[in-house]
């Protein structure tokens, strides 16, 4: 999974420089040729005026195209060689030019893990201190300290899920081991249907044994099943079954679906929907848990979020609902 998921961004690395390099190689490839036509142009010109009259007999016509040909085979040949040349320039320039880029993102994840760290202990703080004010509180003020606990911890949540974005989705960062999709997914569905006032979910679960960290796994499929319960209008779908060796998780709800204004930002940090009470972390939270397990997460439509996760054995294929 590990090699996975390093060929993954590698290869997406690699796209992006090949992709740099080939727009500054087109842009002096132009630049070259224009030039290039321009210079023989020139050339072709100069010999017709010095050997005008000879061109109107066909010896001449033969003699002008046979001293152009030299011509055009230097011009060919001087152009390949820039090419090479400036195709390497053009590689080493967009390695350049990706650098900053590169080190801007490493000193964001930086700065959000060291806020991150620095905030969880106030707030930790903070949570005892209003709950042990509690206890020896009256009304209305020990509603109050309630709050101010229940804010805090809600806080801590936030900033520990911060701290997680700001740390690369790679298999170090997990607490791996053998372990069945499925089973995780029905505790996390069993205490969702307890909550008070759930509604309907309608599971159908195949056996899909995966290698992951079973405490962001149910981080993962709990965002998943949240945001489907806050939408639906009485049912909530979840399905897991094997397809070409991976283990493929959808969450559908039959409420209104997503916006088509809001797709493009959908597992982008604090992206919400006008009427989302979360804190728009949710499915980000789920991108980085899939990617740290070598998977993906897709919207597949409608309010349908499917999850694609490597097998640890490859199991028999089965057609997606």
């Amino acid at each position: 999974m590990g090699r996975r998921l390093q060929a993954r961004r590698e290869t997406a690395e690699g796209r992006a420089l090949l992709r740099l390099t080939a727009s500054y190689l087109a842009v002096f490839a132009i630049v070259i040729a224009t030039l290039s036509v321009l210079a023989y142009t020139f050339v072709a010109n100069t010999y017709r005026s010095i050997v005008a009259p000879a061109l109107e007999t066909p010896e001449g016509r033969a003699g002008f195209a046979a001293a152009l040909r030299p011509v055009l085979a230097a011009i060919v040949t001087a152009d390949a060689l820039l090419l090479l040349a400036v195709g390497g320039a053009s590689f080493a320039l967009a390695r350049s030019a990706l650098s900053p880029l590169r080190r801007a993102r490493e000193r964001e994840e930086r700065f959000a893990a060291d806020a991150a760290h620095e905030l969880r202990t106030p707030l930790g703080a903070i949570a005892s201190m209003a709950e042990n004010a509690e206890l020896d509180a009256a009304e209305p003020a020990r509603s109050v300290f309630a709050s101010i606990a229940r804010r805090a911890l809600e806080c801590g949540d936030l900033v520990g899920d911060l701290l997680t974005l700001s740390r690369a989705s790679e298999p170090g960062a997990l607490q791996a081991e053998t372990l069945d999709l499925a089973i995780v997914v029905r505790h996390v569905i069993r205490d969702a249907a307890a909550a008070p006032g759930s509604l309907a979910i309608d599971a159908s679960l195949s056996e899909a044994i995966v290698t992951g960290d079973e405490r962001r796994l149910r981080q993962l499929i709990r965002n998943l099943l949240d945001n489907a319960l806050a939408h639906a209008a009485s049912r909530v779908a979840v399905t897991l079954q094997t397809n070409n060796g991976d283990a493929c998780l959808s969450v559908e709800d039959d409420g209104p679906g997503v916006p088509a204004d809001a797709i493009p930002r959908l597992f982008e940090r604090f992206a919400k929907g006008s009427n989302s009470r979360g804190s728009g972390l949710g499915l980000a939270i789920c991108r980085w848990i899939a990617s740290a397990h070598g998977g993906e997460i897709v919207f597949a439509g409608g309010s349908r979020f499917t999850v694609r996760l490597p097998l640890a054995t490859p199991g028999p294929a089965a057609p997606l609902s």
